[in-house]
């Protein structure tokens, strides 16, 4: 997921090629305004924590880009690209690491393992607005 600095500051293309380029398929996505109640269920395993409210109130700010991307090991590479969540020792290269300085506006979300990404992909997609398709260029992306 684009987070509201990425959308506001007119990254979504950019980074969605990125992700494009390296071969992921893109199967769902959409611009939305998450909810109070979906923030706080996406984000979950923070409550309690001094930054919970904050990440709240920031990711309710304004507009998300939520993607679904397939590929393989789409999870871990994604991670790889998008850098540490600290965007300071995010390696120059990631996503945090060309575009965002500060922890609190740190651009991307990004599915942290499988039972993550189901859960996740569940809160923010119905069935019926994925996309079945094959990529013209698969044969040369993948073995």
């Amino acid at each position: 997921m684009l987070k509201p600095d990425a959308v506001k500051r007119r990254l979504t293309g950019i980074i969605l090629s990125r992700f494009e380029q390296r071969g992921f398929k893109l199967v769902a996505a959409k611009t939305m305004i998450i909810s109070d109640e979906l923030a706080k269920t996406h984000y979950g395993e923070h409550e309690g924590k001094p930054f919970f409210d904050d990440l709240i109130s920031y990711i309710t700010s304004g507009p998300v880009f939520a993607m679904v991307l397939e590929g393989d090991d789409v999870i871990s590479l994604v991670r790889k690209m998008v850098g540490a969540t600290n965007p300071k020792e995010a390696d120059v290269g990631t996503i945090r690491g060309d575009y965002a300085i500060d922890t609190g506006r740190n651009i991307v979300h990004a599915s942290d393992s499988q039972e993550s990404a189901e859960r996740e992909i569940k809160l923010f997609f119905d069935e019926s607005e994925f996309c079945d398709y094959n990529l013209p260029d698969e044969d040369i992306i993948y073995e």
